[in-house]
């Protein structure tokens, strides 16, 4: 288990290094993350690389018994290659060029940026690769976050130009039949008439902006696996990973295909920010770190836990004694196993002067820096059992196409495809059952209930897996707008919706409608949910259950022969299908019924509190984390505000 801090030595006088490990050993620490800012200090003029001031930095650190972190240096390029190669920097949509100054400002189509991150990334692991005080590396950091996720630069467009030419098999005619191009005379003669999705008249074609949504996923995933490739070619046993921002399923690139290569994946966590009013409330937060535990389907580090305001420009809430401490725990009860706070201290200089961290700029131990003390202090003992696997039995499944198809095509201004997924994470979160948030490519072996939010696109090979996981006796939920779309982000003649689903669910929709409010339509339940009334809203499909039991049906006067909520057995299993958008209530007893019927076991506690068993049978623990602000009770326990009482079973 590593316990340390985000450090930044070059941003001080290189006197304060050694207080400031002996500051770090006191805290419980024993690693210190550094190095991934720093191109300029490794090579201030081309071709000349100059390692020695972290020859200092690890030199000391081994001296004190603590481990490194190291990363590559590309997040920010220096200011001698931006101005030798202007064409590396990225450009917003309107063309203009994103200005050298900030972080995360290159392109990732740039054949400069290539070729001079391999040579200062082989430059760096040549000269460290047999250091034995580096535990890990990670590359760049939070790729794809603050908008760099999207370039529009000539560089882009013709790498979209090839990357369509390789899809199509060079082929202009495929191309303009599989995106019907015919529709306002958008034929191409060939390939590299071809636009990138700028803004124009009404919109672009949108099988071409899903195409555009793969090509900028693909650029990101291409680069940090090169990267990878690289370390592993010089380094072949060193451990290799990525720092993600929070996040993740709203932005231009699947995190998923960037984690596969990685060996293991870590998160950066921050339940608040600059210009929040409050917090993220604690199932968000939940939700947050159950995505990135799913990236792999596996226990996870966390490079950037907070304990200070943060901000760059407006700063941020100051967490509550003890809630930043609060929210490691939260960390570790849902598969974090090893832990970095940003930062070590707060800076004076530079874009992140309002990010505090365990100490700040004053160089003074106070509250924060005790409670650092006290977590590491505390969770060492339990690193046996936090290191297990987390096991879920639930869960929720997302598709990074058709999270991309509802931002080229909203359909209905409410809908919020990620939060809609945290709506059914909630509802099982409420219980205390831990929840894998997965891709549609993973594994789905071992859990009892799959939940599908908004999988617009429907994929065969994923419908076949669906299907067997029923049958095999799991549990399906799949909700409206479900199967709408082919592959090409196209409708399909000649098939009813949900496409390819009909016979599996014993539904189709006869209609569809957006609604722009959260409760348009009372629900009225029927059969076993006969007496439960609530509300929808946001869309609807309308409901023909032809073998399907109806569980609730629309109650407004024009829609009553409709179905709302359905279910289905499927052999040993079962398929639901929820039409709209219900309110909380009827969405948390929906699933409390799944949950009772798949065996599934709950743990009642009270609001704001969360309860999470780890370990295996015999050597288990239970965490009872108190988010609210007040004292409460926990079963037999008294929980202070902010505070995670952690018993042996």
């Amino acid at each position: 288990m590593w316990l340390g801090v985000d450090y930044y030595p070059e941003q001080w006088d290189e006197s304060l290094m050694e207080a400031d490990m002996d500051t770090i050993l006191e805290m419980g620490g024993n690693v210190i993350r550094i190095g991934e800012f720093s191109w300029h200090m490794m090579e201030k003029t081309e071709g000349n690389y100059d390692f020695s001031f972290f020859d200092r930095v690890i030199a000391m650190a081994k001296r004190k018994g603590l481990h490194v972190i190291m990363g590559t240096p590309t997040a920010t390029i220096p200011a001698w290659l931006a101005r030798k190669y202007p064409d590396i920097l990225s450009e917003f949509e309107d063309g203009t060029k994103r200005a050298f100054g900030g972080r995360h400002v290159y392109c990732f189509n740039s054949p400069a940026m290539y070729h001079y991150s391999e040579k200062i990334v082989r430059a760096l692991v040549e000269h460290y690769k047999d250091e034995e005080a580096i535990v890990a590396w990670q590359i760049d950091n939070e790729t794809g976050h603050e908008g760099s996720d999207v370039c529009y630069c000539k560089q882009c467009q013709k790498a979209f130009q090839n990357y369509l030419g390789n899809k199509f098999h060079w082929d202009i005619d495929l191309l303009n039949d599989t995106y019907g191009t015919t529709f306002w005379s958008q034929e191409y003669n060939s390939f590299d008439e071809i636009p990138t999705p700028t803004a124009t008249i009404t919109t672009h074609n949108p099988a071409l902006r899903l195409d555009w949504e793969r090509f900028r996923s693909q650029s990101i995933v291409n680069f940090i696996h090169f990267q990878y490739d690289l370390i592993k070619e010089i380094a072949p046993d060193a451990n290799v990973m990525h720092d993600f921002p929070g996040g993740g399923l709203d932005k231009h690139v699947d995190y998923s295909r960037v984690a596969k290569k990685l060996d293991f994946v870590a998160f950066n966590n921050y339940p608040v920010w600059g210009g929040q009013k409050e917090p993220m409330a604690p199932n968000e937060i939940a939700f947050g770190l159950d995505y990135i535990r799913g990236l792999k389907q596996k226990n996870f580090w966390i490079t950037e836990a907070i304990m200070g305001a943060q901000g760059h420009d407006v700063t941020g809430f100051l967490p509550r004694p003890n809630q930043a401490k609060m929210w490691s725990y939260q960390g570790m009860a849902r598969g974090c196993t090893s832990m970095m706070y940003f930062r070590y201290r707060g800076a004076t200089k530079g874009a992140e002067q309002f990010c505090y961290g365990v100490v700040d700029a004053d160089n003074v131990k106070r509250r924060k820096f005790y409670e650092v003390k006290s977590f590491f202090e505390d969770v060492k003992q339990y690193q046996e059992i936090l290191e297990t696997p987390v096991r879920s039995q639930v869960a929720i499944v997302y598709d990074y196409d058709s999270l991309a198809a509802f931002r080229i095509q909203r359909q209905s201004i409410l809908l919020d495809c990620h939060n809609e997924m945290k709506k059914y994470h909630k509802a099982f979160y409420d219980k205390n059952v831990m929840v894998d948030v997965i891709p549609e490519q993973a594994d789905v072996a071992g859990y009892k209930v799959l939940v599908l939010p908004q999988m617009i696109i429907t994929k065969p090979a994923f419908r076949e897996k669906v299907e067997a996981f029923a049958e095999q006796g799991g549990t399906v939920v799949l909700t409206f707008r479900h199967a709408v779309k082919n592959e090409d982000n196209n409708l399909v003649f000649g098939e009813m919706i949900p496409i390819g689903y009909r016979d599996l669910a014993g539904v189709y929709v006869d209609e569809t409608e957006s609604l722009q409010d959260l409760e348009a339509f009372p629900l009225v339940g029927e059969g076993p949910c006969q007496g439960a009334s609530g509300t929808g809203g946001i869309f609807r499909d309308m409901l023909v259950a032809e073998d399907a039991q109806v569980l609730y049906r629309y109650g407004d006067s024009f829609y009553t022969d409709y179905a709302a909520i359905t279910r289905k057995a499927c052999k040993k299993g079962m398929i639901y299908y929820v039409g709209c958008a219900p309110d909380g209530d009827t969405l948390a007893a929906l699933m409390g019924r799944i949950l009772d019927d798949n065996g599934i076991g709950t743990i009642s506690s009270e609001p704001g509190v969360e309860i999470v068993t780890r370990g295996e049978e015999g050597n288990r623990i239970r965490m009872m984390i108190n988010h609210n602000d007040h004292r409460v009770k926990a079963g037999d326990w008294e929980l202070e505000a902010f505070e995670c009482k952690i018993i042996r079973e």
